[in-house]
């Protein structure tokens, strides 16, 4: 097996096949799969000895070793100290917020988010006595005057959930550690295989892995990656204590991807490219949002942060929530559905879907018009789905 020092000097596809690799004496090259809660020792004093934090398992709602191969492999992919694997992309949001703030601090986020990061920050964190400001995330202004000396940890989502927003990774990072905030960073659509934010100063970064990370629409799954100082002073015990566990198999499934995620994720950059352009060009597609566009508002930004658009495309059609319904239910190739990620396209109406319980004013402000659409693409045939979006563009 290879050494630590070995790993150090490997490339980012040789770590998606081989980081956080643990072999059992079978000596088996897939990584094994450990189905089990508990585990046995040798006696009373090795189980004592394991709950004061000697090296070894005691319950997989703690650790287990498959999550443990997922979690350092993903570190590896993102360039972080440590992570930890949660049950899904929620509970890893949730997690990373909850389990350092208190009664009076402050949260400041992004108001371009996904409907259900939106919720936690605006109405669970307020349970606790925890106020949050929502911002423009493109007016680096607006984060200054923003922060509050309560002000105790940032969110944002780039690119964001559905409009595909940019924020300035590096510049917001900046101005938060100056006030002595922490910041999280939403990193679901890009992946680390085009976006590592903690190389722009990012202190956490959370990922539903149900999306690209496990790639064909199985499984749950959501990480939290931070500094190990996050780590042992706020994430851990809370994670150990409410217990958002990431199951084994799920997490066997999400490593087993991680080794075609670079691969795939420049197949979606190439569809989703073709599609966008396709959209653009369509009479009946009044506006095309995608980061590798040059008409995407922060195009040169989103070419200075990632490596690769990504495999999202959001359009918006005239005629508000009636004309989208249409095209949605005229489509034979592409499924309707909420998710992204698949190797399958998968187009949504945020505005009654992912972005439903925030108010129409809310949606507005947000950029969630009637008449947008999102698109995950997938890895077709781009002539097909080009021939899928064509005949159904044709009924309004």
């Amino acid at each position: 097996m290879a050494t630590n020092k070995d790993i150090k000097g490997w490339r980012r596809q040789t770590l998606a096949v081989r980081g956080g690799q643990h072999r059992t004496p079978f000596q088996e090259t897939s990584e094994a799969l450990f189905l089990t809660a508990g585990y046995a020792y040798e006696g009373p004093e090795e189980a004592e000895a394991r709950f004061k934090g000697a090296p070894g398992y005691t319950y997989s709602r703690y650790a287990n070793p498959t999550v443990t191969m997922f979690e350092e492999r993903m570190a590896l992919l993102e360039g972080a100290p440590v992570a930890r694997a949660t049950a899904s992309g929620m509970a890893a949001v949730t997690a990373s917020l909850l389990c350092s703030l208190r009664t009076g601090d402050h949260v400041l986020a992004s108001r371009a988010m996904f409907g259900a990061c939106r919720y936690v920050i605006e109405d669970i964190l307020s349970r606790f006595g925890i106020t949050s400001t929502l911002v423009d995330g493109t007016d680096l202004s607006a984060w200054r005057k923003a922060m509050r000396k309560e002000t105790k940890l940032v969110f944002l989502e780039t690119p964001s959930n559905p409009t595909l927003e940019i924020v300035d990774l590096k510049r917001v990072c900046e101005i938060a550690h100056e006030a002595g905030a922490r910041v999280i960073v939403d990193n679901a659509f890009a992946s680390p295989a085009l976006q590592r934010p903690m190389e722009f100063g990012a202190d956490i970064v959370v990922h539903s892995s149900t999306k690209y990370i496990d790639g064909q629409g199985r499984a749950l799954g959501g990480v939290v990656l931070c500094k190990e100082d996050f780590l042992y002073d706020h994430l851990q015990v809370f994670l150990r204590n409410t217990g958002p566990s990431a199951s084994p198999f799920n997490a066997w499934l999400h490593l087993k991807s991680l080794e075609t995620l670079d691969l795939r994720m420049r197949a979606h950059c190439v569809n989703a490219t073709e599609i966008a352009d396709f959209l653009a060009d369509h009479n009946k597609v009044v506006k095309v949002l995608y980061p590798f566009r040059k008409d995407h508002p922060q195009y040169k930004l989103a070419k200075k942060q990632m490596n690769g658009g990504g495999g999202v495309v959001t359009f918006e059609v005239p005629g508000g929530k009636k004309a989208a319904f249409k095209v949605a239910k005229a489509l034979k190739l592409i499924d309707v559905s909420n998710n992204l990620g698949d190797t399958k396209s998968l187009l949504t109406h945020p505005a009654t879907t992912t972005h439903q319980r925030m108010s129409p004013a809310a949606r507005a402000e947000a950029g969630v018009a009637d008449g947008l659409l999102r698109i995950a693409v997938g890895l077709e045939d781009t002539a097909d789905l080009k021939e899928d979006l064509a005949q159904a563009l044709a009924k309004i």
